[in-house]
């Protein structure tokens, strides 16, 4: 990777934590919330604009004057699941590795 790209990025990220930043404060403790969940068990390819996606969903949700808890549910978990349903999890990984392994240890 070469540095105008790595300087680039770094600018990106700064700008979309400077839009969650900008959101009331019970909506930036979801939006941290999610995206720790889904650092841990989300789409092998974040960077395909999820986490952008949710700030302007949340924004949206500022601007109609809606609570956050309305706008996700009680279950902040159940509803990151829905957004990457469809997409392979680094769960999805671990799981397969384990497969690989048994299926492996099984031929011996």
């Amino acid at each position: 990777m070469n540095i105008k790209k790595i300087i680039e990025e770094k600018k990106e990220w700064r700008a979309h934590v400077s839009r969650v930043k900008a959101l009331p404060q019970d909506y930036q403790i979801v939006y941290f919330e999610m995206q720790k969940y889904l650092f841990k068990v989300g789409p092998v390819d974040l960077n395909n604009g999820l986490l952008s996606e949710i700030i302007s969903f949340f924004e949206e949700g500022v601007a109609a004057g809606k609570g956050v808890i309305e706008i996700t549910g009680s279950n902040v978990a159940a509803f990151c699941d829905s957004l990457i349903e469809d997409s392979k999890t680094y769960a999805d990984l671990y799981l397969e590795s384990l497969k690989q392994k048994a299926d492996k240890a099984m031929k011996k």
